[in-house]
């Protein structure tokens, strides 16, 4: 009897937290959805009225969701591919290399993912600044005019996706780095004696050995960037005109500036939704490659 019960003692502390922490304020969430909580609410509970699934209905005929949506589906499409293109190209470049110098540079790739988002947030926003940044101060040397790094509408977002896209290497080079070091030699001298060149050994040995390293790295890089939200709270506050507002800059200002409680987590509830649906579908994709 002991033994059978030894398994759930030791899981249980962890589930427990598991539901204390992420079930519940699921449910939470969705049962406050269907409120008109607000400010006043939260004073005074009589005030809170059920309203079913309005707080929804506004949600999908407000232009302001589907911008952050859109918006988010942008910097998905632009941030994805290139954190996880880039942290591989950086990982083969420095598991080939060796020496002291290649060593330290592995921790310097290591350092935007253990930085303040405050403090990167306001180095770039040095470096973007329009009248004395240096990118601008740079431009200028070859005659070019200074550039609104963060005030035009459609330059703002590629500049904000550049800073996360610097952000969330780090962390990615240092998982796909330890499952390089995790190859087997034995299997790119096989390929070197059949006659496989550099790129073939990388394409056909490397590549498919660190497949479940790089769909590790492209589920949680692509959950992260579908929560985006630090770098443009901090360097835009979602302008200009909204054009860099992600949806969970939007739940952020519905809910704690505009005190809509009820509304913002309908908005957290959709997309919840969406996270869960795009991973599932990632996993269900996995599986059948696998089988």
């Amino acid at each position: 009897m002991t033994r059978r019960l030894a398994p759930y003692v030791f899981v249980g502390p962890a589930m427990l937290l598991l539901a204390t922490f992420g079930v519940f304020p699921i449910l939470v969430a969705g049962l406050v959805s269907l409120t008109n909580m607000n400010l006043g609410g939260l004073a005074r509970w009589s005030n809170i009225k059920w309203v079913g699934l309005s707080n929804y209905a506004k949600l999908f005929r407000d232009p302001d969701f589907w911008q952050a949506l859109w918006n988010t589906v942008f910097f998905v499409g632009l941030g994805v591919p290139c954190v996880v293109l880039l942290s591989l190209g950086v990982a083969l470049l420095l598991n080939r290399s060796q020496g002291p110098f290649f060593r330290a540079l592995r921790a310097f790739y290591f350092v935007p993912a253990i930085t303040g988002i405050v403090a990167i947030s306001l180095v770039w926003s040095y470096l973007y600044n329009t009248q004395f940044g240096l990118l601008n101060y740079l431009l200028s040397l070859v005659g070019v005019k200074p550039v609104q790094w963060l005030s035009d509408p459609t330059l703002a977002k590629f500049s904000v996706g550049l800073v996360a896209v610097w952000r969330g290497t780090g962390l990615n080079i240092i998982i796909l780095l330890a499952a390089l070091q995790g190859i087997p030699r034995d299997y790119y001298e096989a390929a070197a004696l059949d006659g496989a060149n550099g790129w073939q050994r990388t394409r056909f040995v490397t590549v498919p050995l660190l497949s479940y390293a790089l769909f590790f790295v492209t589920v949680t890089t692509l959950i992260g960037w579908l929560q985006f939200f630090d770098e443009p709270f901090v360097l835009t506050d979602g302008g200009p005109l909204g054009h860099t507002t992600s949806v969970s800059l939007f739940i952020y200002k519905e809910g704690f500036r505009g005190s809509q409680f009820g509304y913002a987590s309908a908005g957290s509830l959709v997309l919840f939704v969406i996270i869960a649906a795009v991973t599932l579908l990632q996993l269900r994709l996995r599986r059948r490659d696998l089988e």
